[in-house]
């Protein structure tokens, strides 16, 4: 069995309400929904899944503070998603990602099943754009990273991400890089 820690203050996928318009950015409007900034909102109490809801076969679990998920049976999508549903943003998160496969945190998406269409931010292994933004069921690729900041990416290591949504306007910084 597949077993791929993406241990972050949240993982694979947080779901968002779609923006209702405008791209001005005002630090007040912004939820900051992890607590490694004041004020902010802890998503992942580090002991167990109180606050998200598993969609799908895949197994998800807490081990030592860490959000697990292994491939569940039939081996088929699943994700992990917040009860509550986020506007305006800045979200930080820790992973290590120690399998192959990819994983992605939903933002501005909407989910049925275990169809999700909208903006995913990119969790993937060493050249497949991790920090980039993608649109499920839409446009496709709206940034990808540049193949010369690839290696900000720390393979088998912990990571940092660090993402802002405020309107349609979308950042990420991998590691404490640039914005993309």
């Amino acid at each position: 069995m597949k077993k791929n820690i993406l241990i972050l203050l949240m993982v694979i996928s947080m779901l968002a309400c779609k923006s209702d318009g405008g791209n001005e950015e005002k630090e007040t409007e912004v939820e900051t929904v992890v607590n490694d900034q004041k004020n902010g909102e802890q998503l992942f109490n580090g002991e167990n899944l109180d606050g998200w809801k598993i969609h799908g076969t895949e197994k998800w679990y807490v081990e030592d503070g860490e959000i697990i998920c292994e491939s569940g049976p039939n081996e088929e999508y699943g994700y992990l998603a917040t009860n509550k549903s986020y506007k305006d943003f800045e979200l930080n998160l820790d992973f290590k990602q120690e399998a192959d496969g990819n994983s992605i945190v939903f933002i501005r998406s909407s989910l049925e099943g275990t169809k999700i269409e909208g903006w995913q931010v990119e969790v993937a292994p060493p050249g497949s754009d991790t920090g980039g933004i993608y649109e499920s069921y839409g446009r496709g690729w709206l940034e990808k990273i540049p193949d010369e900041k690839e290696d900000v990416l720390k393979p088998d290591n912990w990571n940092h991400m660090r993402i802002r949504a405020v309107g349609d306007s979308v950042t990420t910084w991998l590691n404490g890089g640039n914005g993309r």
